[in-house]
């Protein structure tokens, strides 16, 4: 499996359909705070969209997709400065998955949907992407072109097992959304996602991810993917925000700890698939970068929040560093 599926198996993403929405000029709608992902996809017309407190306004054409990560209230209208309207309300009288109206329809056609992201994972995905995530032009309205129709299609039609196509097409959507933002030079960032759309950086983070208990080494690694150790070394560190000895172990604890949730295997089994010695030594490289111990985290479930967030970037003054001799790590 590649790192960019990997990753969003892991995180088990479950779409929550809004419905259509079709709108008459002048409109505007205020949407609150939400929890997980936004997606909207434009299907005919054009609008404004605005976060609060964030960049700017964004038009967003037909064809266009927005990923609105951060959960803070936004604008939709072909009028910002128009009274906005009380989103939830408008889609609350419309029928589950199908189309809400305004103002009588006919100039706008939009499909949104509201990812929910599994506990804390969920932050190895959005922590690293900006309030607004604008999927657009010529090259994402083709690629996107088959999924819009056959969206339009499901809306307007109440055939057989229209629920399960519409769910199935807005994950292919969001997927290839994501390509496409990765795929563009102006989205260059920090953190793993970037790295993947890096041809040799991809390469070595899809190698960490297929063998995940392998004792890889800095300079094995580099060999991998032709480039020279040093070069390697800082071209992770500058691309992804951390050297690949820290990125290995957080992938490392975040199977773990889906594992422990999700899995029945014991934790001596996770410990020594994820290439540590003893399950002592994972226990306690696990306790420094959880804040509790495998049993009692597997023991708590999923609810609440851990105490430090998951990401594959940035610093965290928990991790055990590649000092630390209690469990293996590659070498530098």
């Amino acid at each position: 499996m590649d790192t960019l599926s990997d990753i969003l198996s892991l995180l088990r993403p479950q779409s929550y359909m809004s419905a259509g929405f079709d709108a008459g000029d002048p409109w505007c709608l205020r949407f609150g705070s939400f929890e997980g992902l936004k997606f909207n996809c434009v299907l005919s017309g054009s609008c404004w969209l605005e976060m609060e407190d964030g960049p700017g306004p964004v038009r967003l054409e037909a064809g266009d997709c927005s990923l609105l990560p951060k959960g803070r209230p936004f604008r939709l209208g072909s009028d910002l400065s128009a009274p906005a309207a009380d989103a939830a309300e408008i889609f609350a009288a419309a029928p589950r998955g199908g189309i809400a109206r305004y103002n009588g329809g006919g100039s706008f056609f939009l499909v949104g949907s509201r990812f929910m992201l599994n506990g804390p994972q969920a932050d190895l995905l959005l922590g690293m992407l900006p309030p607004i995530v604008h999927v657009g032009g010529e090259r994402g309205r083709e690629t996107l072109r088959w999924s819009l129709e056959r969206m339009r299609q499901e809306l307007r039609e109440p055939l057989p097992g229209k629920a399960l196509v519409l769910e199935h097409l807005i994950h292919l959507m969001l997927v290839e959304a994501l390509r496409l933002y990765l795929s563009d030079p102006a989205s260059a960032g920090t953190g793993f996602l970037f790295a993947l759309a890096d041809k040799r950086l991809g390469a070595a983070i899809d190698l960490i991810h297929s063998e995940p208990g392998r004792r890889w080494t800095v300079g094995e690694l580099a060999g991998r993917v032709g480039m020279s150790r040093t070069a390697f070394a800082v071209r992770f560190r500058q691309i992804v925000g951390l050297a690949p000895v820290e990125y290995l172990t957080r992938w490392r604890m975040l199977l773990a700890a889906d594992r422990l949730r999700h899995s029945p295997d014991a934790i001596a089994t996770i410990a020594t698939s994820l290439g540590y010695e003893s399950e002592s030594a994972f226990g306690a490289a696990f306790k420094k970068w959880m804040g509790r111990s495998p049993r009692r985290y597997a023991r708590d479930g999923a609810g609440g929040r851990d105490s430090q967030a998951f990401a594959i970037s940035g610093e965290s003054p928990g991790l055990p560093g590649s000092g630390d001799n209690r469990h293996r790590h590659p070498r530098d």
